[in-house]
């Protein structure tokens, strides 16, 4: 049987011997991307060198990113939905193009992993209105050896890739892997035997504001691969949870429960939910997200709290501590896990007695407001929330069980009674996409280092560090570690620093150098784990100097007036400041 450590060995291996450089396994939570949650791809912490902006390392790259998508949670619970997982991604930075990355798949895929050519398929983008059917790719995968029968034109559904916004964008190519018992002469897409192993993008076009479409200038080529997906089918398994990214996970619920996994549909449903919703919450938590009623720490709770209330399928309770130890032992590779292991365990023991406390009450206050109902209302849907911590998905989810709907306009409204709802969670919409790279969040984005260094001067305290940013066109929001809410007088004072050294107009620029280099002339770096051995300083006048990818403004006088809007608390020892430039 392989195992995930040795096919993530194998990728990255062959990857660096075609001259790819390893980027490191970055932080679930993105920086200044407000378009997601969580880090959802690799490509994520790429998005500046995806617009134009020189990595480093160099224009090959490749890596395993640790993912979280939350728009798979309601589908888990069959044998191939998860929440978290890591992808393996390749890059071409403006380098090679789409034969030479196309060779490169096939051969990792047919000679490393060693897949049979009968059990192999690909699709490839047939053409819309905005771009021809990609004969390049088709002509190259017959030329490799595939026939006719094994490649499937599709439409832009499943062929083309673009984000929400502006950007980047181009046809796809993807892999397939037979696992069925008898195979079929010709490959068809919509048969669920044929299960998809990799995806090639091929970033040959522009979008701009306007929905308008035109050739790019610069062509990037990105490639990811599940590992999971990948696992089960190199082992030959239709069930992802039976290799060895969750077998661990798997026996330790079995071995609380006194249940077996696999012999009761309900009973393997439930192990499958608790294993993949622990795994994500000791991952998120491990990269310090709480939990709590709001964006990322919302989604940690509704996952911690749907782990819990599957456990009552299985009989068990204060489980969770117990569960996620065997996390730690599959991904014992992962620094940021082991070194906040007791933080992550203690965090997950005390939301459990939280909910624990009340889902009892919970359940009979539910049986109550659904007994002879057809509709839970919304004002019902809400005091299961606000009292007895239901996240709305529960409600919905116990009711659909029982033959009902929720009013989900009307508990919204109930919400917004009661307190302002992010964007994110008020719309339920966690999309992909690249960075917003206008010029208004380029002047924002340099604000921030400019506001991170009068922190630490204004407060006297050099241990202050970025600890998450969340940027738009309109405002930026900028989180950072300290004990206690700021005084009017010091926001008053950092205010106006940052107002003087805009007033000064101060050029911004950037110098490569090693890491120890940055570190040697003190320059910040709290995302420096991503960039690897070479790094981009970016210095403002003499004031300011911090590891970062981008995108900034040249001068200081670009960004008018700086102003402070509101300070509150973020998470135990994490305040938030929201600020515009006017």
């Amino acid at each position: 049987m392989i195992i995930r450590k040795e096919l993530i060995r194998k990728y990255l291996e062959y990857f660096k011997s075609k001259n790819h450089k390893e980027v490191l396994n970055s932080s679930l939570v993105p920086e200044n991307d407000p378009s997601v949650l969580f880090t959802t791809a690799g490509m994520h912490p790429l998005i500046p060198f995806l617009l134009g902006e020189k990595h480093p390392l160099g224009k090959r790259l490749c890596n395993v990113q640790r993912c979280v998508r939350t728009g798979d949670i309601d589908s888990v619970g069959d044998s191939y939905h998860h929440t978290f997982f890591e992808m393996l991604g390749n890059w071409s930075l403006n380098d090679y193009w789409k034969e030479e990355a196309i060779k490169m798949t096939f051969e990792f895929h047919t000679n490393i992993l060693k897949i049979p050519l009968e059990k192999y398929a690909v699709s490839v983008f047939k053409g819309n209105k905005i771009a021809p059917m990609d004969k390049e790719t088709f002509d190259i995968w017959k030329k490799l050896g595939l026939k006719e029968e094994r490649i499937s034109l599709l439409g832009e559904e499943d062929n083309w890739w673009e984000t929400a916004g502006a950007g980047p964008c181009g046809p796809c190519t993807e892999q397939f892997f037979y696992i069925g018992k008898k195979l079929p002469k010709k490959f068809d897409p919509k048969d669920k035997n044929w299960v998809e192993i990799g995806n090639d993008v091929f970033m040959e076009y522009v979008k701009d504001r306007e929905g308008n479409y035109k050739k790019a200038s610069l062509r990037n080529i990105d490639f990811g691969g599940g590992v999971e997906r990948t696992l089960a089918v190199l082992n030959d398994l239709d069930d992802n949870y039976l290799t060895d990214a969750w077998r661990e996970i798997i026996k330790k619920i079995e071995e609380v429960s006194g249940k077996k996994y696999g012999e009761n549909e309900e009973e393997t449903k439930a192990m499958r939910i608790i294993s993949d919703h622990l795994k994500a919450a000791v991952f998120i938590l491990g990269d310090g997200v709480l939990p709590s009623n709001v964006e990322k720490g919302y989604v940690l709770r509704r996952l911690i709290r749907r782990a819990i209330r599957f456990g009552r399928v299985l009989g068990i309770k204060d489980f969770t501590k117990k569960v996620s130890l065997a996390v730690f032992s599959i991904y014992d590779d992962y620094e940021i896990l082991t070194k906040n292991k007791i933080f992550i365990l203690e965090e997950l023991e005390k939301e459990e007695k939280r909910f624990l406390e009340t889902l009892e009450k919970g359940m009979k206050e539910f049986e109550k407001i659904s007994n002879n109902s057809k509709i839970i209302s919304g004002k019902n849907a809400f005091l299961l929330y606000q009292s007895f911590g239901f996240p709305l998905e529960l409600t919905i989810e116990l009711a659909k069980e029982n033959g009902i709907v929720v009013d989900e306009k009307s508990f919204y409204e109930e919400m917004k009674k009661h307190q302002e709802l992010s964007r994110t969670f008020s719309s339920g919409v966690f999309k992909s996409g690249l960075v917003d790279d206008s010029e208004k969040t380029k002047k924002l984005h340099t604000a921030t280092h400019l506001l991170n260094e009068a922190l630490r001067i204004v407060l006297n305290d050099k241990n202050i560090f970025q600890k998450g940013s969340n940027i738009t066109p309109e405002r930026l929001r900028f989180d950072f570690n300290f004990p206690r809410k700021l005084t009017d007088e010091e926001l008053k004072k950092v205010e106006d620093l940052v107002n003087k050294k805009i007033q000064e107009c101060l050029d911004v620029y950037f110098k490569q150098m090693s890491l120890e280099e940055a570190r040697k002339i003190g320059a910040q770096g709290v995302f420096e784990s991503k960039y690897g051995e070479k790094v981009k300083v970016y210095f403002i006048g003499d004031f300011s100097k911090e590891i970062c990818a981008g995108p900034h403004i040249k001068n200081t006088r670009e960004l008018g007036k700086f102003k402070i809007l509101k300070e509150e608390s973020s998470s135990a020892g994490v305040r938030r400041i929201k600020a515009v430039l006017e």
